[in-house]
């Protein structure tokens, strides 16, 4: 599957700029940015997930606190 990614002038020589830094391809800077904000957004999922059910095992005790 492909994707064409239409980039401003700036976004796209700073994109070019930073992969020459790394030694790498705009296209792979690109793919590593899509792969990093996809890994945050299921950190946050996750984060999410484990504080309802840390919620709801201390409810009790939290209830007793307020």
């Amino acid at each position: 599957m492909s994707l064409n990614l239409r980039l401003d002038d700036d976004r796209m020589a700073a994109l070019r700029e930073r992969a020459r830094r790394e030694g790498i391809t705009p296209r792979a800077a690109a793919l590593r940015a899509v792969d990093e904000y996809l890994s945050a957004t299921d950190r946050r999922t996750r984060v999410r997930r484990t504080a309802g059910r840390q919620a709801e095992v201390w409810r009790e005790l939290l209830d007793r606190l307020k």
